[in-house]
C-alpha cells in the first residue's frame, strides 16, 4: 500500500542528530528508535532524545509487528544503567524515555536491572522526569512492584492492539493479562499509560472497546499511532488510518475521562512523552 502524504517524515541529519548518535554509539547502548526503527527517529534525535532501550537488544518474544531481533538474549550488561545514566546528563535531557527487551530468559524478568537502572538515571539527573515503558512481566506482581519501587513518573504498558488481533499481533503477551498489569499499576501513586498501534486489522468499535478497557483498567494516559510494517518480515499494513479518524479517537476517550491523549498518524508511545507528565 503506498502511504499517503500524511505520513512523510524527517530523516535526521543537524548537528545534534549526530551528537545523540555518538554518545549513544560510544556507549554501545540501543533504542528502540533505532531497533523498532521508528518514523519520529530523526525529529527527536534533532532535539537531542531517544528512547533508551535496556536488557540488550535480543527479545525473548516475536511480536508480529516489531522490527527488534528475537533470539536467546546475552547476558545483562553489569554497567548499563551507569551508562544511560552518563547519557541522559550528557544529552542534557529534563524527561527520559527508558524501554526494554522481554527477558523470559531471567529468573526476575528483568525487574532488578529495571529497578537499578531508574535509580541512577534519577541519582545522577536529579529533578529529571521519566517515563518508563515495560513488558507484562508475564503478569507477576512481585515484578511489578520492583519497578514501581523505584518511583518512575510514568509507567507504560501497551496493549498494542485490540481484543480479536492481540493472538495474531503478539507472540505471546495476552490482551486479559495486560489489563491486568495495567489494572495493577493504577493501584500505585504513580500515573499509568497505554497505547494503541491502528491499521492491522481492527473495526472502528473494537477501537472504541480497546479504549474503554483500557480506561477501564485505571489507565488515564493513553497513546494511538498508526502501524507501519518496519521490515518485510513483519505484518503488512491493512489500513492507513486518516488524522481525522485520530482526531475522532482522541475526542472519545478525553469524553470517556482519560486526562491526556495523544492521537495522531506518528505517534508512539515515547513521542511527546513529556506532555504526559504535565498533566
Amino acid at each position: 500500500m503506498k502511504k499517503p502524504e500524511w505520513l512523510k517524515i524527517r530523516l535526521g541529519g543537524n548537528e545534534q542528530y549526530a551528537e545523540t548518535n555518538r554518545i549513544l554509539s560510544a556507549r554501545g547502548l540501543h533504542t528502540i528508535c533505532q531497533s523498532g526503527r521508528c518514523p519520529n527517529k530523526g525529529e527527536c534525535w534533532e532535539r537531542g532524545t531517544a528512547t533508551f532501550m535496556i536488557g540488550g537488544d535480543i527479545c525473548t518474544r516475536s511480536c508480529k509487528f516489531c522490527n527488534t531481533k528475537t533470539g536467546k538474549p546475552l547476558p545483562l550488561v553489569a554497567d548499563e544503567a551507569d551508562k544511560i545514566a552518563e547519557s541522559v546528563r550528557l544529552m542534557g535531557l529534563k524527561h527520559a524515555v527508558i524501554t526494554s527487551v522481554d527477558r523470559d530468559d531471567l529468573p526476575d524478568l528483568g525487574a532488578a536491572h529495571w529497578a537499578k537502572t531508574i535509580r541512577c538515571v534519577k541519582s545522577l539527573n536529579p529533578g529529571i522526569t521519566m517515563e518508563v515503558l515495560i513488558p507484562d512481566f508475564q503478569g507477576k506482581t512481585a515484578c511489578l512492584d520492583v519497578v514501581v519501587q523505584a518511583s518512575p513518573d510514568i509507567i507504560s504498558h501497551n496493549m498494542e492492539t485490540v481484543r480479536r488481533l492481540t493472538p495474531l499481533v503478539r507472540s505471546v503477551a495476552k490482551y486479559d493479562t495486560s489489563l491486568e498489569v495495567l489494572r495493577y499499576i493504577a493501584q500505585s501513586d504513580i500515573p499509568v499509560k497505554s497505547g494503541l498501534m491502528l491499521g492491522l486489522g481492527e473495526e472502528e468499535e473494537e477501537v472504541v472497546d480497546a479504549i474503554r478497557d483500557i480506561f477501564q483498567a485505571g489507565c488515564r494516559l493513553l497513546s494511538i499511532g498508526q502501524y507501519l510494517q518496519p521490515s518485510a518480515k513483519n505484518l503488512s499494513v491493512s489500513a492507513y488510518i486518516t488524522p481525522e479518524q485520530f482526531d475522532c479517537y482522541k475526542e472519545l476517550a478525553l469524553q470517556m475521562g482519560y486526562r491526556h491523549v495523544e492521537s495522531a498518524p506518528l505517534v508512539r508511545t515515547s513521542y511527546a512523552s513529556d506532555s504526559f507528565i504535565r498533566r
